[in-house]
């Protein structure tokens, strides 16, 4: 009998048994024939998931659409400049509520600002919120849904009562409740907020992922061999239950950005001077039948970047999930 001694990831990787996604697949990789350098057999290439999502997004039209749009919204976003040489900020009570004009396509609202230069630096804002809010929430809830499925116990459940104290707040009341006490003009209170009620949900996605994840046959391989918890949850566990984190954070941005416009609207989120879809679609509801263009184009702009959005994690959880294929 040999007594050499292997690292756990070569023995799980000898025996077939490393990689699985949480998202109903057997195993995370497949075998694609293709034809040997010489061109005369077969010769077996490992395939994973990513690389089959991958493949599978680049032929979706929906994600090729909302893609290009999310692009175009990062670019005006850094470099607003780039499309539009106004300033929002700079009014004109003389042209308050006319309409289109030479230089100004949207035209004016009710001070008297270019709409068409509003709605332009109004995406930086939703951008902002949407990323920064999605990435605090997907981390903060990620570590804590992921801690709690692998370790259970206690801290599993007094988790799940905590996540269940916070589903029970409204997300609207709470932020009027709040936010109206603060008086900064900043995005980071809205931010803040978003990442305070939004991570329970990641929190219950990494949960259910980790718990699922830590079952499988390579894992329970791993641990047998000596591999630490760390080790166990950061090089096997991890990698395999984040894509139903990824598809839900996805989804959820679009819908930061809604709830930060809806904030704002309320006129709790940010305030004037600050530059918001939100702002000027509250500002312009007043005088709707005497300017609507006022209110259709930053309203049309923020439907089409919650869509864009959202189309683009349906799509994301379209190509990670192999049930849907």
């Amino acid at each position: 009998m040999s007594d050499r001694h292997e690292e756990p990831e070569a023995v799980i990787a000898g025996t077939s048994m490393g990689g699985a996604m949480d998202l109903g697949v057997d195993e995370a990789e497949t075998l694609e024939k293709r034809p040997g350098p010489d061109g005369a057999g077969p010769e077996d290439r490992p395939r994973s998931l990513w690389s089959d999502a991958w493949r599978d997004l680049r032929r979706n039209p929906v994600f090729i659409v909302s893609a290009l749009v999310i692009l175009f919204l990062v670019f005006i976003s850094l470099w607003p400049s780039a499309i539009t040489s106004g300033s929002p900020l700079k009014c004109d009570l003389s042209k308050a509520q006319e309409g289109s004009q030479p230089g100004h396509p949207f035209g004016f609202d009710g001070q008297g600002c270019d709409v068409y230069t509003r709605t332009v630096y109004g995406a930086r804002t939703s951008v902002a919120v949407g990323v920064l809010a999605t990435l605090g929430v997907a981390v903060l809830g990620s570590v804590l849904g992921a801690l709690a499925g692998f370790f259970g116990g206690i801290s599993d459940s007094v988790l799940s009562r905590i996540t269940d104290v916070f589903f029970a707040i409204p997300v609207v009341l709470g932020g009027l409740v709040l936010l109206s006490v603060i008086t900064s003009n900043t995005v980071w209170p809205v931010i803040g907020f978003i990442v305070l009620l939004g991570w329970p949900q990641i929190s219950r996605i990494a949960r259910g992922a980790v718990i699922t994840a830590k079952q499988n046959d390579y894992v329970q391989a791993a641990r047998a061999l000596g591999a630490s918890n760390s080790r166990l949850l950061l090089r096997h566990i991890a990698p395999n239950a984040v894509a139903p984190v990824i598809v839900v954070a996805t989804i959820a941005l679009g819908t930061y950005i809604a709830l930060e416009a809806t904030l704002s609207y309320l006129g709790v989120g940010l305030k004037p001077p600050s530059v918001s879809w939100g702002i000027d679609i509250s500002a312009a509801s007043p005088y709707i039948r005497n300017a609507p263009h006022a209110l259709l184009w930053p309203a049309g702009a923020l439907a089409i970047t919650v869509l864009a959005f959202i189309m683009l994690g349906d799509a994301v959880r379209d190509a990670l999930d192999p049930k849907l294929r």
